[in-house]
């Protein structure tokens, strides 16, 4: 009896996990791998801080993997379609802004004032990740700038009804 159970017992286990992890098609876009570099990077240098002399600048690498992680998994899931009241693309954006500007800052602190090799290697992979935050966010901005450009030429198109002297709020 338990032989005729144990394939089963492996499919749910196998599609539960599936659910957890992003889709192929997600993880191969070009958002996808951004994500995914950014969780790994900002891993690493976690990792490196906190066996380095500048443990101090821990916090940073881990707040921004926790929400990079996050961000992979709204975005992967599909959850941040559900939940229109958040502006995600804006709220991605400032993320990658700040992130790029502090890793920025620790990494020349970790590179310049420590010496342990920890320390250097923290820098250099939080060098890394800023180039990987300020590729995500220009990329971010080109996207809201044409969403912008494209809502403004839409209105451009619709005739004007306020050149007769007429607005919505005046046919009541």
């Amino acid at each position: 009896m338990g032989d005729i159970e144990a394939p089963d017992a492996a499919g749910p286990r196998q599609s539960a996990l599936r659910s957890i992890l992003p889709s192929k098609e997600f993880a191969s876009s070009r958002k996808g791998m951004l994500l995914i570099a950014e969780v790994a990077l900002s891993l690493v240098c976690f990792i490196c801080l906190a066996a380095s002399t500048a443990a101090a600048f821990v916090t940073v690498p881990l707040l921004e993997f926790l929400a990079a992680l996050f961000l992979l998994f709204a975005y992967a899931t599909k959850f941040n379609e559900r939940f229109k009241g958040f502006v995600w693309p804006l709220m991605d954006f400032l993320r990658c802004v700040t992130a790029a500007v502090i890793y920025l800052i620790i990494s020349c602190i970790a590179v310049s004032k420590y010496v342990d090799g920890s320390s250097k290697a923290a820098g250099m992979f939080g060098f890394v990740a800023t180039i990987v935050f300020a590729l995500d966010f220009y990329l971010i901005f080109n996207e809201l700038a044409n969403f912008l450009k494209q809502g403004r030429e839409s209105n451009e198109d619709e005739p004007s009804r306020q050149e007769d002297g007429f607005s919505d709020s005046d046919s009541d």
